[in-house]
């Protein structure tokens, strides 16, 4: 016997479930990049996490292309985020270096994992306030590409980890810059300002070189990419005034619990 008030059945939104198997790849990379470090292949498993920084810059787009943009895609996002640039970079890390520091060694890792978290969590709270002009802290995705492109530009020159130090302080550096209020630049989604299209360009070549020598030059432009945000964080803070670097975070914030109250 069949209800009459049952509501109807909700058809599932394909839209939505194209950008989701991106997504689920990125899962897939997270996971096989942690087995690989757990097997000893180092380099494999850096280069699990640069797929699946691949399939996170796609899912978004596509997303955004087919008019699939939901809340349920941008949670599962942050999920598959915190998998593949949270949890496996750190182990990753650990397995090649971290290890060998003792109780330091896991103190770092779970730094850097708890602070790619909070970052997550941050980016959804406002990611529907404003138009974000700037990321708010170094991305994720961005601290661990740099962290494992880092790692493959030492195996490829040297065979082997060298200069074990900077990577144990990029670590720590990353997992401040994660939770920190210094902006880093955001692809435009429109291309029609002077500034806008300069960044097409530097983005176009930075791709070009990549692809031409990735082992190579993928660590330098994202470490150049990270170490632009500081300086001109820094010539924020000391040339334009304390604070003024976050004021469109803090509102953002203060919005928010307005509307708490209410």
């Amino acid at each position: 016997m069949m209800l009459r008030n049952q509501p109807p059945e909700k058809r599932p939104n394909y839209r939505e479930i194209f950008p989701g198997t991106f997504t689920m790849g990125n899962v897939v990379c997270g996971f096989l990049a942690i087995l690989s470090a757990f097997e000893g292949n180092i380099t494999t498993a850096c280069w699990f996490i640069i797929l699946a920084a691949f399939l996170d810059a796609l899912d978004g787009k596509i997303a955004r292309l087919s008019g699939g943009t939901s809340k349920f895609g941008v949670e599962l996002d942050s999920l598959a985020d915190f998998l593949s640039f949270g949890v496996a970079p750190a182990v990753i890390v650990y397995s090649v270096k971290l290890n060998s520091l003792g109780k330091w060694g896991w103190i770092i890792s779970v730094v850097y994992i708890m602070s790619a978290v909070y970052r997550l969590a941050r980016f959804n709270l406002f990611a529907d306030t404003d138009e974000k002009k700037d990321f708010v802290g170094l991305p994720v995705p961005m601290a661990a590409i740099a962290l494992v492109s880092g790692i493959i530009l030492s195996y490829y020159i040297w065979g082997k980890l060298e200069y074990s130090e900077l990577l144990v302080s990029m670590i720590i550096l990353f997992s401040f810059l994660m939770i920190s209020h210094v902006q880093y630049d955001t692809i435009p989604e429109k291309f029609d300002t002077q500034q806008s299209r300069l960044k097409l360009i530097a983005l176009i070549i930075a791709g070009l070189l990549i692809i031409f020598q990735p082992r190579l030059l993928l660590f330098p432009l994202m470490a150049s990419y990270i170490l632009y945000g500081m300086i001109r964080e820094l010539y924020r803070l000391f040339f334009k005034g304390v604070g003024k670097a976050t004021d469109r975070n803090d509102g953002d914030l203060n919005r928010k619990e307005n509307q708490d109250e209410q």
